[in-house]
């Protein structure tokens, strides 16, 4: 054999030896492969185990061991992804977390790999309130409706999802399989990818089963996947979710068919928001009945052929428009009843559907909902408890009502859910005039037999005082509307801003007391006190003259301190002379003790405190305000007029503000032209101002336009041109000469100038014209004229303290009208901030926080679990309890022998004797008009309320207020007595839960340490 011959045969042998194993380890290696990817038996095996450790559990206080989800669609609509933010919202607002979820160290390591976390995810969650009972108030669950399980989903429907997106998903002969992996369309897009690079042309094919698919939309980036890892990171994630109840997923991969219809994410639509789900779909796509499609595909008689067909239809469009829904949607309705069609026939070629449903479902045609004609409204529980309760969590949380609905949260509120209904349907059938008279509601000072009862609306909000806070226990009113007369309303509620006047006077004498007590006699006499200050002047005295000095006595006799009831007297206030009239004419010459005067509601000697405490609150400013009114060369003089200058510049540049805001430029100029009284001096004094660039043929067409009756010549319109020019007259005289406030024509130059500015930018940018417009001021040869504005800002200073005062005692608004009509009511109040007023009484002078959620849990049963509760130690010091316990005392006697006397004794039982004690008040707000010579001209009915604040013995206590909008309110001349008759009226309905060891049957549970785990 030649040479040549023999090395090739060794050369042979050498490649059969080295290659013939690794042959044998291919092939052995492809059988396994082979054998994997048919049964998935060893992923089945080494995930299983791999998912146990991936658990969690809840225990007590916050987690330092959770990783909050970041971005999937899903994870941020039920608040999971935005927990870290809505928690410390929370804890700034007197919330702390009781419980939290601890992830396993195996799962942390996962999550932070940036896989998903695995349990068995919702597949409709939402908002639930609970009452103190435990019992469902509200629930808000989306989508509204879905499968519950899988054997409640038409077999057509998962049949035919199956064949468009995975047929193999629910291979029974495949136990182990797994759902996230579908190998042969896996291979099909991967070739696809590869042909892309390679820039050949073809179908693209996707990968995604239905299992990775849920992963994406719910919890990839936008729901969208964007990379080849993103897609690892789904598949990873699904196979692992899959795997985590154990190696055999058949019920795992019923349940992902079942999760992925309730769940599919099918483009937003008007009055709904997103859709999710076939059941959404149905309703908001073709407003067509969830529960009526499936009774139609699980039909199987001729009679429902065409209705079968329709029905399949509706599914298979909404199944094939899930990858371009918003397109499907909108633009392309005419391709998807094409590709239905297309469908239709390949089900029924593979035999999925028969040839008798193929026929009836290709008759048939879509019709999508019209969205003019059909709008989609949602019924909304609009119970003011409820309303109230999640108003409370959108602001604790800053999400609107929209998304909060959809957080995956549950909420215990202090509502008494069955007394909240009761005392509902009894405001409510006030507005029958039988019942009205049934409870007493006719007679003097009431209602009137021609009275409109069905214009009356009631509100009434009952609290319970506790450790951990003030209950709402009733919040309620008879409107119907949206709209909350507790909490939404500023009115004016007459005589019940006496009682913060006395709850203000009682606390400066205590503050007097704390100031002076413990002084000898001839130290007292030798404090230098103000001439008018006479609350300082009594509490000295009253001290000099008591060894005792103790603080009780010192109120009491605060209380007894007289003040005249005579209406006869002007008072400077408000910036002018005003004068007050007692309610009863015949208290008009008495000279009753501020006691009597509480107990009967008498205006003047309330107008003269009030007048007092003002005085008392000018004197403590540093400085010796007062003397600025003695001496006109006081330096302090020039700095306050100065002042004044500003503060009476600011309050005209926000009603001009107000004026323009929300117009265009051109509406702005229109509207200052509409109240202008037009002459050719005007408008030229107003056009060169405010457009001082604008060239001489704008000007003419300006004013041609404005006076088209007007013959001007050539020669008249260049004078006017140039006598109104820019720096021919300062902005005072521009005014002076157009007749309007100077600060409003430059307020509107500047608009102009400045389109985007705000508010506060024009007065930043207005110091100066605001100094010049009141420049006359530093001037004028009238010292009387000066000192006057000085009276003026002195009370507005005045109020300021005044209102922080008030504010420390749950006053809502931002300011007070800086005016004595103020102790009768005239800057407004809420009935829910009388009743903390009261909370505040009632607990000694403590300041509890109002309670209207106490507990939260959000992500029950997820790894994200939270348990929040408030904060029990909030409590704050606002009012000496002495000051508590004598205002207290005052209060009663306006129900044992006061305006409320008619409920006295109404909530006494034989063995249960209930102490009562409140406030009323009656506001007739109205707008009045007077001529030049200040008589009225008319006088038009904005509403007319009336409020009864109370305590019902020493845990409950709340508002009750009868309210009339409108014009209406001119045929109405009931008083507070009204809501007393009416809170006396409540009194069966009431008694039972004011008992002692009542409110043991409102009283929530205590959170459970739940231990959950995803094993």
């Amino acid at each position: 054999m030649p040479r040549k011959h023999r090395a090739r045969r060794r050369l042979a042998a050498v490649l059969l030896f080295w290659v013939s194993p690794l042959l044998t380890i291919g092939a052995l290696v492809g059988l396994l492969a082979a054998h994997e990817m048919r049964t998935a038996e060893f992923q089945a095996r080494v995930l299983s185990r791999y998912a146990t450790d991936l658990s969690y559990s809840v225990q007590p206080g916050p987690s330092d061991a959770i990783l909050y989800p970041q971005f999937g669609p899903f994870d941020v609509r039920l608040g999971y992804a935005r927990l870290p933010a809505l928690l410390e919202r929370a804890q700034q607002q007197n919330f702390e977390i009781r419980e939290q979820s601890r992830f396993s160290e195996a799962l942390m390591d996962y999550s932070q790999r940036g896989f998903y976390p695995p349990y068995p995810e919702k597949s409709h969650a939402g908002l639930t309130l609970f009452d103190c009972r435990g019992e469902t108030l509200y629930s808000f669950s989306y989508p509204k409706h879905n499968y519950e399980t899988f054997a409640s989903i038409p077999p057509v429907i998962v049949q035919s999802l199956l064949f468009i997106e995975n047929r193999e998903l629910l291979d029974t002969d495949k136990p182990m399989s797994n759902p996230a992996v579908d190998w042969p369309r896996f291979v099909k897009a991967a070739l696809t990818q590869v042909g892309k690079r390679l820039d050949i042309e073809g179908q693209s094919a996707g990968g995604s089963t239905l299992a990775t698919q849920l992963e994406k939309y719910r919890h990839s980036p936008d729901g969208i996947t964007y990379s080849a890892a993103d897609k690892l990171k789904q598949m990873m994630s699904a196979s692992v979710r899959a795997y985590q109840q154990g190696p055999e997923t058949l019920e795992w991969r019923r349940r992902v068919v079942r999760d992925y219809l309730n769940s599919v994410p099918l483009s937003a639509a008007p009055g709904h928001g997103e859709v999710h789900g076939l059941a959404a779909g149905l309703f908001v796509w073709f407003n067509t009945d969830f529960d009526q499609v499936n009774r139609a595909l699980a039909d199987n008689s001729d009679a429902a052929a065409l209705e079968r067909g329709l029905a399949l239809r509706q599914v298979l469009s909404l199944l094939i428009s899930q990858r371009r829904p918003s397109y499907y949607l909108n633009a392309g309705r005419e391709e998807l009843h094409t590709l239905a069609d297309s469908h239709i026939r390949l089900l029924a070629d593979a035999g999925v559907i028969d040839a008798r449903l193929r026929d009836a479902a290709l008759q048939t045609r879509v019709r999508f909902r019209d969205w003019s004609r059909e709008p989609i409204r949602h019924q909304v529980d609009t119970s003011k408890g409820i309303n109230a309760a999640r108003g409370r969590l959108s602001s604790l949380f800053g999400a609107p009502l929209y998304e909060l609905d959809r957080f995956d949260l549950e909420a215990g509120s202090p509502l008494n859910g069955e007394l909240q209904r009761q005392a509902s349907e009894y405001l409510l059938k006030l507005a029958d005039p039988e019942f009205a008279r049934e409870a007493g509601l006719y007679g003097k000072y009431l209602l009137n037999p021609n009275d409109d009862t069905t214009s009356l609306r009631y509100s009434l909000t009952l609290f319970e005082r506790s450790p951990q806070g003030n209950l709402v226990r009733v919040q309620t009113d008879s409107t119907n509307q949206p709209f909350d007369i507790n909490e939404g309303s500023k009115l004016e509620l007459g005589s019940t801003a006496k009682l913060r006047v006395l709850a203000h006077y009682l606390t400066v004498v205590a503050e007097l007391h704390d100031r002076y007590s413990g002084m000898t006699a001839t130290a007292l006499r030798e404090v230098e006190v103000m001439p008018n200050d006479y609350i300082t002047h009594w509490a000295i005295d009253y001290l000099s003259r008591n060894a005792d000095q103790n603080l009780p006595d010192m109120l009491e006799a605060a209380l007894d301190r007289r003040y005249s009831a005579s209406p006869w007297e002007r008072f400077q206030t408000g910036g002018g002379l005003h004068t007050f009239q007692n309610f009863n004419r015949d208290d008009n010459r008495r000279r009753p003790t501020i006691r009597e005067a509480l107990r009967h509601s008498i205006n003047l000697p309330f107008i003269r405190l009030f007048r007092d405490l003002v005085r008392y609150s000018t004197y403590q400013t540093p400085g010796n305000a007062a003397a600025l009114l003695k001496n006109d060369d006081n330096p302090l003089r020039e700095q306050y007029l100065r002042r004044f200058a500003d503060r009476e510049g600011r309050v005209f540049l926000m009603r001009f503000w107000r004026k323009y805001d929300g117009k265009s430029p051109a509406k702005q100029v229109e509207t200052f032209l509409a109240g202008l009284r037009q002459t050719p001096v005007r408008l030229a004094a107003v056009h060169r101002y405010l457009m001082p660039e604008a060239r001489r043929v704008n000007f003419d067409v300006f004013m041609k336009e404005q006076l088209p009756d007007e013959q001007f010549d050539e020669k008249e319109l260049a004078k006017l041109y140039d006598d109104y020019g820019p720096g021919r007259w300062n902005l005072n005289d521009q005014g002076y000469i157009a007749r309007v406030h100077p600060l409003e024509l430059w307020l509107l130059r500047y608009r102009l100038e400045h389109p985007v500015a705000s508010f506060a930018d024009a007065v930043a940018a207005s110091g100066e014209e605001r100094q010049e417009v009141y420049r006359w001021l530093f001037n004028s040869r009238h010292k009387s004229a000066r000192d006057n504005r000085i009276r003026v800002l002195l009370e507005v200073e005045a109020f300021l303290d005044i209102h922080e005062r008030w504010q420390r005692l749950g006053y809502p608004f931002s300011f007070l009208v800086p005016s004595l009509a103020t102790a009768l009511g005239s800057s407004g109040d809420r009935p829910a901030a009388l009743a903390e007023l009261m909370g505040i009484i009632l607990n000694d002078g403590v300041r509890l926080p109002t309670v209207r959620i106490q507990d939260m849990t959000f992500g029950s049963g997820t790894p994200y679990q939270t348990v929040l509760a408030q904060n029990p130690d909030s409590a704050v010091r606002v009012m000496p309890a002495e000051v508590a316990q004598a205002l207290r005392g005052a209060l009663s006697e306006v129900v044992s022998s006061g305006t409320a006397r008619r409920l006295y004794g109404s909530f006494d039982s034989p063995d249960h004797p209930l102490v009562l004690g409140g406030k009323t008040g009656t506001g007739d707000n109205r707008i009045d008009r007077f001529d030049r010579f200040g008589h009225m001209v008319s006088s038009t009915a904005v509403n007319r309320t009336a409020t009864f604040v109370f305590y019902l013995g020493p845990d409950h206590f709340g508002t009750l207020t009868t309210f009339v909008q409108g014009e209406a309110a001119d045929d109405f001349s009931f008083t507070s007595s009204l809501p007393v008759q009416v809170l006396k009226g409540m009194a069966p309905l009431l008694k039972p839960y004011l008992e002692a060891g009542a409110s043991t049957q409102c009283r929530a549970p205590e959170p459970a340490l739940q231990q959950a785990s995803a094993n």
